[in-house]
């Protein structure tokens, strides 16, 4: 029986790091039957990749505890180890040079 995991992640993070961390994750787990264990990158986009992580495990049960066991144990791998490898919004703000910046005001500042 074959479990997939999701993962999303910056589109610069070291996907062979993460690829090492769940082999190491997933051979340790008593519920894995030892059969299949790898990760692929099946889309990209420009906020994110998509890491789709296979498991192999006797029968859907185990699969699916086997699935909570690794989700869990990759984001807490990467919230703590590769923080900079968790998606999030990001905005640049270029100034021409030597333009002037503004301060930035909340409109209940304005207001008086």
């Amino acid at each position: 029986m074959l479990g997939t995991v999701f993962l999303y992640v910056d589109p610069t993070a070291d996907v062979a790091r993460i690829r090492a961390k769940l082999v190491e994750v997933t051979t340790a787990n008593a519920r894995w039957d030892k059969r299949v264990v790898l990760l692929q990158v099946t889309d990209h986009r420009a906020d994110a990749l998509e890491l789709r992580c296979l498991l192999s495990a006797r029968n859907a049960g185990v699969a699916f505890d086997l699935r909570c066991d690794v989700r869990e144990a990759m984001l807490d791998f990467l919230r703590t180890e590769m923080p900079e490898a968790l998606v999030r919004g990001r905005q640049r703000i270029e100034t021409a040079e030597g333009a002037a910046m503004v301060p930035f005001t909340r409109p209940s500042d304005a207001a008086g």
